[in-house]
């Protein structure tokens, strides 16, 4: 199943459970737009290069699009496109007025200059200069991009337009009209997801062990966070591997140990394990945020932990669901666990509209707010119609969207 198959699958499940109108559904199954562009670029080294780009726009009842650009040389218009409609999805559910967009370069900056990254970045605003803007289609970073990237793409795209336009993207340096807090609401926003979580299960004084897939900025900070929580984090791993040790890991020191050697693997305090591995350790809490379709059919009933937090997008498959709910296991679904990232660019997006500046406390009591009303609305569908935290994110999204639908008179 492609990953755009399991998103629609996702859909499909939610919808039949509150019988949605038909419209609506045959509405979400389509994008609104999709555009492909190349992008011709002349290296550093001389050598001309096109690299092939993608903006999915999914849904816009509720607000402009918003989504993240990923630079990846596996990036393709199947996954875009299921980013974008979880994206939709994802603001439903946190309640902030956008609709869903993904983007992607087939692209890796790691074997190009910081040049080169940057001609890539202005070529594709220029490819898609009639497509975004602070009030049609707002971008943010995603794998391989950061806040330079996004200065970038904010400056070339000022440039085209002849006007100081810093709300066409987020996800921006402070200089450059960022907002503090930017850098870690990903692994936040998913904390205050999982501190709720063990309110509703009454365990929140426990000290529980938690294994962590990918080791990148949502990771680590959601190591850092749930570290500081005094909870154990006894696994961690990167694209090149992984490494374990029950009686916990320093994290820091496995950090400065990635930045040495390139990777989390034969950090001295640890064993080897792979990726596998990591998803099979037992743990109280098993993070997947690295990509799409970690956890299968296959390997789902080896799953040990006793809840999955997903920072990562469509990190589990819908076999994998129904595999996990059979056995117990609570999944606590991306469109509500990482949309910490989208709910700050959206503070971000405002205090740019506003001319405004937002300090931490602002923008971490706004968050925790969003994420916990969030939680407790989900939870409630789900202890109603007796079903997945999934599920009951998607029907929450659904009955917003429907609204939007029905405030619009679409047809």
């Amino acid at each position: 199943m492609s990953v755009f198959d399991s998103a629609l699958e996702q859909l499909n499940r939610a919808a039949k459970l509150i019988n949605l109108d038909s419209r609506v559904f045959e509405a979400l199954k389509k994008f609104e737009h999709i555009i492909e562009a190349s992008i011709p670029i002349k290296l550093a080294s001389g050598e001309e290069k096109v690299f092939s780009a993608y903006r999915a726009q999914h849904n816009s009842w509720r607000g402009p699009y918003k989504g993240g650009i990923r630079f990846h040389e596996e990036a393709n218009l199947d996954e875009v496109k299921a980013l974008a409609f979880w994206m939709t999805m994802k603001c439903a559910v946190v309640d902030i007025p956008f609709g869903g967009a993904k983007g992607g370069v087939k692209f890796n900056p790691k074997k190009f200059s910081p040049a080169d990254i940057e001609n890539v970045a202005r070529g594709w605003v220029e490819a898609m200069k009639d497509s975004i803007g602070p009030d049609k289609d707002i971008p943010a970073p995603d794998v391989n991009t950061n806040a330079q990237i996004m200065a970038w793409m904010a400056d070339e795209f000022s440039k085209i337009k002849h006007k100081e336009t810093p709300g066409v993207v987020t996800g921006k340096p402070l200089e450059a009209g960022g907002i503090v807090g930017r850098d870690t609401a990903t692994a936040q926003g998913g904390f205050y997801v999982w501190q709720e979580f063990l309110n509703k299960k009454s365990l929140a004084s426990e000290q529980v062990s938690v294994a962590i897939q990918g080791y990148g900025n949502a990771g680590y900070n959601f190591a850092k966070l749930a570290q500081q929580a005094g909870h154990k984090i006894v696994a961690l791993s990167d694209s090149k591997g992984g490494i374990l040790n029950l009686e916990g890991l320093d994290i820091e020191a496995v950090m400065e140990h990635k930045k040495l050697t390139g990777s989390v693997v034969d950090f001295e305090h640890a064993d080897n394990i792979s990726n596998e591995q990591l998803l099979e350790t037992k743990c109280a809490l098993l993070v997947p945020s690295a990509l799409e379709n970690q956890i299968t059919g296959k390997n789902a009933s080896k799953i040990k932990a006793k809840a999955i937090l997903e920072l990562a997008n469509g990190p589990t498959t819908p076999q994998a669901d129904d595999a996990l709910f059979g056995k117990g296991v609570y999944v606590l679904p991306d469109i509500l666990a990482n949309a910490g990232g989208v709910t700050v660019s959206y503070f971000e997006w405002l205090q740019n509209q506003e001319n405004s500046k937002w300090d931490m406390d602002m923008v971490q009591k706004k968050l925790k707010h969003s994420m916990v009303s969030a939680f407790d609305l989900v939870w409630q569908k789900h202890d109603e119609l007796k079903t997945d935290l999934r599920t009951a994110c998607f029907v929450l999204a659904l009955e917003r969207l429907s609204m939007a639908f029905s405030r619009k008179n679409l047809v």
